[in-house]
Protein backbone atom coordinates (compact mmCIF):
# COMPACT_ATOMS: atom_id res chain seq x y z
CA UNK A 1 0.00 0.00 0.00
CA UNK A 2 2.78 2.42 0.95
CA UNK A 3 4.78 1.63 -2.18
CA UNK A 4 1.70 2.32 -4.33
CA UNK A 5 1.04 5.63 -2.59
CA UNK A 6 4.69 6.65 -2.93
CA UNK A 7 4.57 5.92 -6.66
CA UNK A 8 1.35 7.89 -7.13
CA UNK A 9 2.70 10.82 -5.11
CA UNK A 10 5.88 10.90 -7.17
CA UNK A 11 3.90 10.87 -10.42
CA UNK A 12 1.62 13.65 -9.19
CA UNK A 13 4.60 15.79 -8.19
CA UNK A 14 6.33 15.22 -11.53
CA UNK A 15 3.28 15.86 -13.73
CA UNK A 16 3.12 19.67 -13.46
CA UNK A 17 6.73 20.05 -14.56
CA UNK A 18 6.37 18.43 -17.98
CA UNK A 19 6.30 21.69 -19.94
CA UNK A 20 6.54 25.18 -18.49
CA UNK A 21 4.79 24.10 -15.31
CA UNK A 22 1.90 22.45 -17.22
CA UNK A 23 0.69 18.92 -16.65
CA UNK A 24 0.72 16.54 -19.61
CA UNK A 25 -2.86 17.21 -20.75
CA UNK A 26 -2.57 21.00 -20.41
CA UNK A 27 0.77 20.94 -22.21
CA UNK A 28 -0.83 19.08 -25.12
CA UNK A 29 -3.72 21.56 -25.31
CA UNK A 30 -1.32 24.51 -25.12
CA UNK A 31 0.61 23.25 -28.13
CA UNK A 32 -2.60 22.66 -30.08
CA UNK A 33 -3.97 26.09 -29.12
CA UNK A 34 -0.77 27.79 -30.24
CA UNK A 35 -0.88 26.03 -33.63
CA UNK A 36 -4.56 26.93 -34.10
CA UNK A 37 -3.81 30.58 -33.29
CA UNK A 38 -1.00 30.66 -35.87
CA UNK A 39 -3.21 28.89 -38.43
CA UNK A 40 -6.02 31.41 -38.02
CA UNK A 41 -3.58 34.31 -38.23
CA UNK A 42 -2.13 32.98 -41.50
CA UNK A 43 -5.63 32.54 -42.89
CA UNK A 44 -6.20 36.26 -42.40
CA UNK A 45 -8.31 36.14 -39.24
CA UNK A 46 -7.79 38.64 -36.45
CA UNK A 47 -6.24 36.73 -33.56
CA UNK A 48 -5.50 38.73 -30.40
CA UNK A 49 -1.79 39.21 -29.76
CA UNK A 50 -2.01 37.60 -26.33
CA UNK A 51 -3.21 34.38 -27.97
CA UNK A 52 -0.60 34.39 -30.73
CA UNK A 53 2.17 34.98 -28.19
CA UNK A 54 0.75 32.79 -25.43
CA UNK A 55 3.25 31.09 -23.14
CA UNK A 56 2.68 27.98 -21.01
CA UNK A 57 2.35 30.24 -17.96
CA UNK A 58 -0.17 32.62 -19.55
CA UNK A 59 -2.11 29.60 -20.88
CA UNK A 60 -2.40 28.23 -17.34
CA UNK A 61 -3.36 31.66 -15.98
CA UNK A 62 -6.11 31.99 -18.58
CA UNK A 63 -7.55 28.46 -18.63
CA UNK A 64 -6.44 26.96 -15.33
CA UNK A 65 -4.31 23.97 -14.42
CA UNK A 66 -6.88 21.55 -15.88
CA UNK A 67 -8.47 23.43 -18.80
CA UNK A 68 -11.93 22.42 -19.96
CA UNK A 69 -12.19 22.05 -23.71
CA UNK A 70 -15.32 24.17 -23.81
CA UNK A 71 -13.39 27.13 -22.38
CA UNK A 72 -10.99 26.96 -25.34
CA UNK A 73 -13.73 27.87 -27.86
CA UNK A 74 -12.66 30.66 -30.20
CA UNK A 75 -14.61 33.05 -32.43
CA UNK A 76 -12.59 35.12 -34.89
CA UNK A 77 -13.33 37.32 -37.89
CA UNK A 78 -11.44 38.15 -41.07
CA UNK A 79 -9.37 41.32 -40.94
CA UNK A 80 -10.87 42.57 -44.22
CA UNK A 81 -14.45 41.32 -43.67
CA UNK A 82 -15.97 41.36 -40.20
CA UNK A 83 -18.97 39.36 -41.45
CA UNK A 84 -16.65 36.43 -42.29
CA UNK A 85 -16.39 34.72 -38.92
CA UNK A 86 -15.17 31.30 -37.81
CA UNK A 87 -15.65 29.25 -34.66
CA UNK A 88 -13.07 26.83 -33.26
CA UNK A 89 -14.64 24.13 -31.10
CA UNK A 90 -12.87 21.62 -28.86
CA UNK A 91 -15.30 18.70 -28.35
CA UNK A 92 -14.95 16.77 -25.11
CA UNK A 93 -15.84 13.34 -26.56
CA UNK A 94 -13.01 11.12 -27.72
CA UNK A 95 -15.06 10.20 -30.78
CA UNK A 96 -17.35 13.04 -31.80
CA UNK A 97 -20.86 11.90 -32.70
CA UNK A 98 -23.89 13.61 -34.24
CA UNK A 99 -25.13 15.24 -31.01
CA UNK A 100 -22.20 17.69 -30.57
CA UNK A 101 -22.43 18.55 -34.28
CA UNK A 102 -26.05 19.64 -33.77
CA UNK A 103 -25.10 21.69 -30.71
CA UNK A 104 -22.39 23.47 -32.68
CA UNK A 105 -24.50 24.10 -35.78
CA UNK A 106 -27.35 25.45 -33.64
CA UNK A 107 -24.92 27.93 -32.09
CA UNK A 108 -23.46 28.81 -35.48
CA UNK A 109 -26.95 29.41 -36.89
CA UNK A 110 -27.96 31.59 -33.94
CA UNK A 111 -24.83 33.73 -34.32
CA UNK A 112 -24.89 33.76 -38.15
CA UNK A 113 -21.52 32.01 -38.46
CA UNK A 114 -21.10 29.55 -41.33
CA UNK A 115 -17.48 28.38 -40.81
CA UNK A 116 -15.98 26.28 -38.03
CA UNK A 117 -13.06 24.08 -37.11
CA UNK A 118 -13.41 21.16 -34.72
CA UNK A 119 -10.32 20.01 -32.86
CA UNK A 120 -10.85 16.32 -32.17
CA UNK A 121 -9.36 14.48 -29.22
CA UNK A 122 -9.20 11.30 -31.28
CA UNK A 123 -11.64 11.05 -34.19
CA UNK A 124 -15.15 11.64 -35.55
CA UNK A 125 -17.72 8.88 -36.07
CA UNK A 126 -18.84 7.95 -39.60
CA UNK A 127 -22.38 9.16 -38.81
CA UNK A 128 -21.07 12.54 -37.62
CA UNK A 129 -18.87 12.83 -40.69
CA UNK A 130 -21.90 12.15 -42.88
CA UNK A 131 -23.90 14.77 -40.94
CA UNK A 132 -21.18 17.37 -41.56
CA UNK A 133 -21.23 16.52 -45.26
CA UNK A 134 -25.02 16.78 -45.42
CA UNK A 135 -24.89 20.28 -43.95
CA UNK A 136 -22.07 21.47 -46.21
CA UNK A 137 -24.40 23.76 -48.16
CA UNK A 138 -25.09 25.78 -44.99
CA UNK A 139 -21.97 25.22 -42.89
CA UNK A 140 -18.35 24.50 -43.61
CA UNK A 141 -16.99 22.49 -40.69
CA UNK A 142 -13.35 21.39 -40.92
CA UNK A 143 -11.92 18.93 -38.44
CA UNK A 144 -8.37 18.24 -37.27
CA UNK A 145 -7.12 15.67 -34.79
CA UNK A 146 -5.15 17.05 -31.85
CA UNK A 147 -2.20 14.93 -32.96
CA UNK A 148 -2.13 16.85 -36.27
CA UNK A 149 -1.82 20.19 -34.45
CA UNK A 150 0.87 19.45 -31.89
CA UNK A 151 3.41 20.89 -34.33
CA UNK A 152 2.85 23.78 -36.74
CA UNK A 153 3.81 22.19 -40.08
CA UNK A 154 4.38 25.58 -41.75
CA UNK A 155 7.25 26.23 -39.35
CA UNK A 156 9.08 23.05 -40.31
CA UNK A 157 12.35 23.74 -42.14
CA UNK A 158 11.43 21.34 -44.96
CA UNK A 159 8.11 23.09 -45.70
CA UNK A 160 8.56 26.11 -48.00
CA UNK A 161 6.62 29.34 -47.53
CA UNK A 162 3.02 29.18 -48.78
CA UNK A 163 0.83 32.20 -49.57
CA UNK A 164 -2.80 31.70 -50.60
CA UNK A 165 -3.76 34.18 -53.32
CA UNK A 166 -6.85 36.37 -53.19
CA UNK A 167 -9.32 36.08 -56.07
CA UNK A 168 -7.90 39.29 -57.59
CA UNK A 169 -4.33 37.98 -57.29
CA UNK A 170 -5.37 34.71 -58.93
CA UNK A 171 -7.04 36.56 -61.82
CA UNK A 172 -3.95 38.73 -62.31
CA UNK A 173 -1.67 35.66 -62.28
CA UNK A 174 -3.67 33.86 -64.97
CA UNK A 175 -3.86 37.04 -67.05
CA UNK A 176 -0.14 37.83 -66.73
CA UNK A 177 1.00 34.39 -67.88
CA UNK A 178 -1.97 33.78 -70.21
CA UNK A 179 -2.88 30.61 -68.40
CA UNK A 180 -6.04 28.64 -67.84
CA UNK A 181 -6.75 27.17 -64.42
CA UNK A 182 -6.31 23.67 -65.83
CA UNK A 183 -2.71 24.50 -66.80
CA UNK A 184 -1.61 25.10 -63.22
CA UNK A 185 -0.06 22.26 -61.18
CA UNK A 186 -2.50 20.89 -58.64
CA UNK A 187 -2.65 20.55 -54.88
CA UNK A 188 -5.21 18.19 -53.36
CA UNK A 189 -7.70 19.52 -50.75
CA UNK A 190 -6.51 16.82 -48.32
CA UNK A 191 -2.86 17.90 -48.62
CA UNK A 192 -1.71 18.87 -45.08
CA UNK A 193 -0.73 22.39 -46.13
CA UNK A 194 -3.96 22.89 -48.11
CA UNK A 195 -5.93 21.82 -45.03
CA UNK A 196 -3.86 24.11 -42.80
CA UNK A 197 -4.82 27.11 -44.94
CA UNK A 198 -8.41 25.96 -45.40
CA UNK A 199 -8.09 25.91 -49.18
CA UNK A 200 -11.20 25.35 -51.26
CA UNK A 201 -11.57 24.15 -54.82
CA UNK A 202 -10.26 26.75 -57.26
CA UNK A 203 -8.00 28.55 -54.77
CA UNK A 204 -4.36 29.08 -55.77
CA UNK A 205 -1.34 28.97 -53.48
CA UNK A 206 2.02 30.59 -54.15
CA UNK A 207 4.95 28.44 -53.00
CA UNK A 208 8.30 30.14 -52.38
CA UNK A 209 11.39 27.95 -52.14
CA UNK A 210 14.98 29.07 -51.56
CA UNK A 211 17.24 28.80 -54.62
CA UNK A 212 21.03 28.83 -54.63
CA UNK A 213 21.11 30.56 -58.02
CA UNK A 214 18.07 32.85 -58.07
CA UNK A 215 17.65 33.49 -54.36
CA UNK A 216 14.14 32.09 -54.45
CA UNK A 217 12.06 29.88 -56.72
CA UNK A 218 8.33 30.54 -57.02
CA UNK A 219 5.65 28.07 -58.16
CA UNK A 220 1.86 28.08 -58.03
CA UNK A 221 -0.63 25.30 -57.38
CA UNK A 222 -4.39 25.22 -57.68
CA UNK A 223 -6.63 23.30 -55.27
CA UNK A 224 -8.66 20.74 -57.22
Amino acid sequence: MTDTMDTEDAAAMAAPTIRGGLNQEASRLFRVYRTISNMLDKRGYMVPKDLREMTPMSFRDRFGEFPSRESLTLLVEKADDESNQLFVFFPEDEKVGVKPIKVYTDRMRSEAVSNAIMVLRVDITPFAKAAVQEMSNDFRIEHFKESELLVDITQHQLVPEHQVLTQNEKTELLKRYRLKETQLPRIQPNDPVARYFGMKRGMVVKIIRPSETAGRYVTYRICM
